[in-house]
């Protein structure tokens, strides 16, 4: 049986969605469950909700961060995105940000997996890389041709762009 928040995710628009869960902020927890399971067609719209009505390194997901990580394997192309997303906007500790980091590379290694996805993961490659300047190599090694023949020339551009001051290309 569909809970109340799962018909809101699959009968409302983005502004009614977050509106319901600023009314309902009992239903942040059950978001966050959603985002993390594999619950489709609700899961995915879960991650997207959450990533859109959260706050920079909301107190609410502090405790989940490890969990999503864990979860990010796994999931779609879609969902990978949504989820990297929300991690983006959070602080992570040092050893969360290593396993976020192995996995946004095996993302941004898979060719075939969607661009949006594969951009997203190289963001979050970036800000961890200008904390740790010593991943400078990895950067580079990560931008070579074969990776970026599958994006478009504006999201290429906005790649190298992002990587000034880390890298070596341009």
């Amino acid at each position: 049986m569909e809970t109340e928040l799962e018909k809101v995710l699959m009968s409302f628009h983005k502004a009614e969605m977050t509106m319901y869960m600023a009314n309902h902020p009992e239903s942040f927890e059950e978001l966050i469950q959603l985002a993390i399971d594999d619950k489709q067609p609700y899961s995915w719209r879960a991650a997207w909700l959450l990533w859109g009505c959260m706050e920079e390194n909301d107190s609410r997901i502090k405790e989940h961060i490890r969990t999503i990580i864990r979860s990010v394997q796994g999931k779609k192309d879609g969902h990978q995105r949504e989820l990297i997303k929300i991690l983006y906007l959070m602080n992570l500790d040092e050893i969360d940000e290593g396993i976020l980091f192995d996995h946004c590379i095996s993302i941004w290694e898979k060719i075939n997996k969607q661009p949006s996805v594969r951009f997203n993961a190289f963001k979050m490659i970036l800000k961890i890389s200008r904390k740790y300047p010593e991943l400078a190599k990895e950067i580079d090694f990560l931008l070579q041709d074969h990776y970026l023949e599958t994006l478009s020339n504006g999201a290429r551009r906005a790649l190298l762009k992002m990587t000034n001051g880390i890298t070596k290309k341009e």
